[in-house]
């Protein structure tokens, strides 16, 4: 590959797919050189904020045709994994936003054929970068909690009827999956990453206040490999607005509550012998991308080691095998789950 710019093909142009137009805008060592909808009108208007790049409603046309090094997916989850297949079967690398799929039986045929085109395939874990998060890996790696022995996930939000109303996929258990999917999966890929796989659950769900096919209330019991257990609740019914989305780990040696809009805002810090450092800025900031003002989102982190992963330099973004575990654990909590 050409240690040039990185030339970027984008398909689903809406809130998210905006989002990684204006990300790629920014990054130097990135080129955004097509987009596609199928929305024709939604795609030429992403297009025209760009110098007028092609614009095409056909996803294979645009394979076919665009001049592309890696292909961002940011269409409804139920399309990642045959759009990722078939942009690696055109030699494209590819980078998925979450979910990676709907199933580990597709997250596992998407790695299988990147690995037989020799592409790439990298998963969207923007949160990993949130600099809480990182402060807790680095706190969980360095064993500075001693043993943990609990954590506790809330996802409180709101969303309203509109939210699934206005849309043509959300809500649908074929293209949404389920509400971990949509609201839980970067939650439950943090837990993952700290305290290892997840090996047992015992769940609960229900549908009580939204005419869709998927749940709005859930909680699970979890069990990770490392020996911590943890409870998820998770619901889109809060009154009016998000009340709270918050991470809690118990420890020996210490109690770390991560909250904030967006997992980025230390909430409580007691750790022995280790003190929150006082030069550091905890809450993330909104970004501006120049032609897009985005939330508290880091996505430009992730393209940057997108960029420096196709550059074979240090990176660290995520990959297939582990973005797979995070649908797996989804599963697991779905297959657990008692209907109320």
């Amino acid at each position: 590959m050409s240690r040039g710019k990185i030339r970027f093909a984008l398909v689903g142009c809406g809130n998210i797919g905006s989002r990684h137009a204006a990300v790629l805008d920014a990054e130097e060592r990135a080129e955004l050189t097509a987009v596609c909808d199928v929305d024709l009108a939604k795609a030429k208007s992403l297009a025209e904020k760009y110098g007028g790049i092609p614009a095409y409603a056909s996803y294979e046309e645009m394979l076919a045709k665009a001049p592309a090094d890696i292909v961002s997916i940011c269409t409804p989850h139920g399309l990642h994994a045959r759009m990722a297949i078939e942009a690696a079967e055109n030699h494209k690398s590819v980078l998925v936003e979450k979910p990676m799929a709907l199933t580990a039986h597709d997250s596992r045929a998407m790695i299988e054929t990147a690995k037989r085109c020799g592409v790439k395939l990298m998963v969207v874990k923007q949160n990993r970068y949130n600099v809480p998060i990182a402060l807790a890996k680095k706190t969980i790696d360095e064993k500075r909690l001693g043993r943990i022995f609990m954590t506790e996930c809330n996802i409180l939000w709101n969303r309203h009827d509109g939210y699934y109303s206005g849309s043509n996929w959300r809500g649908r258990r074929d293209l949404e999956g389920g509400a971990l999917y949509t609201q839980g999966s970067h939650f439950i890929d943090l837990l993952i990453w700290w305290f290892g796989d997840v090996v047992a659950t015992e769940s609960w769900i229900a549908t009580r206040n939204h005419n869709i096919e998927i749940e709005d209330c859930g909680h699970s019991l979890l069990q990770f490999q490392s020996g911590v257990t943890g409870s998820l609740n998770w619901t889109t019914c809060v009154y009016n607005k998000n009340f709270e989305g918050s991470i809690t780990i118990i420890g020996e040696k210490g109690l770390i509550k991560i909250g904030g809009q967006y997992l980025n805002k230390i909430e409580y810090w007691d750790v022995q012998s280790f003190p929150l450092p006082e030069d550091i800025q905890f809450v993330d900031k909104p970004n501006n991308y120049g032609k897009y003002q985005g939330t508290s989102s880091n996505h430009d982190k992730v393209v940057q080691d997108v960029v420096a992963s196709l550059l074979s330099e240090r990176h660290h973004v995520v990959e297939g095998n582990e973005g797979m575990k995070t649908i797996e654990a989804i599963e697991m909590i779905y297959k657990s789950a008692r209907q109320k």
